[in-house]
């Protein structure tokens, strides 16, 4: 993990698979709680954050160069649900996927379904739809044919919880870094749960106050 001032790059085997740096003050007096953001890769951050004003979202932070890492802006889809777009130049983003420790899900909770289907499908494309055999309402975001994440039924997400992406780590032992991340202070969400036919999944809180979520595929979902 390399440091360069507040911003701190996380490294697994020597590939990039995040960062954290530190809440600025006037986020912090807007009462912006500690928290993983997600990045959308673009071709054009430019042209992304017109697109996403047009669709009806709200720019946080308008298109900027990261010195020659590349180009992003924060964006409020119409639910209010804040996410990052990143156009690559030296730093393309997370350098490995599919293994243990690494982003392997975002779900989207938000009220308003309709409006975040149409404005991401819109946006960037995805196709977002129920999943086979699945009555829950819960729709699945796949990127051409690569599922990346979700929405959650407005019914079952929590009302007093603001609109947000949700990051999800993978791990091989859910049940085993559940207690492990107690351990180092995590408060727990939600506990070690099964999802018959995808997997095991666990909620927790780190000491800082973020929020995320654990993945253990099922045998069947990994074939």
């Amino acid at each position: 993990m390399g440091t360069n001032g507040y911003y701190s790059m996380f490294s697994l085997d020597g590939r990039h698979v995040g960062a954290a740096y530190t809440l600025q003050a006037d986020q912090q007096a807007q009462g912006v709680p500690p928290n993983w953001g997600l990045y959308v890769a673009v071709e054009n951050a430019n042209a992304a954050a017109q697109r996403a004003t047009e669709l009806g979202g709200q720019l946080f932070c308008p298109p900027f160069d990261v010195a020659e890492h590349g180009r992003m802006a924060v964006i409020a889809d119409p639910t209010k649900a804040i996410f990052s777009i990143w156009q690559p130049k030296q730093h393309s983003g997370v350098g490995v996927t599919g293994v243990d420790g690494t982003v392997c899900w975002a779900d989207l909770s938000t009220s308003n379904t309709g409006a975040a289907k149409d404005f991401y499908s819109s946006l960037f494309g995805w196709q977002i739809k129920p999943g086979e055999h699945d009555s829950s309402g819960y729709l699945h975001i796949f990127n051409g044919d690569t599922g990346i994440g979700g929405i959650t039924p407005a019914q079952m997400r929590d009302p007093q919880a603001p609109p947000h992406w949700m990051l999800y780590f993978l791990v091989s032992d859910c049940g085993a870094a559940f207690e492990k991340a107690k351990s180092l202070g995590a408060n727990v969400i939600m506990p070690t749960s099964q999802i018959p036919n995808v997997g095991s999944m666990a909620i927790l809180k780190d000491p800082q106050g973020a929020v995320f979520a654990l993945f253990q595929p099922s045998t069947s979902s990994r074939a």
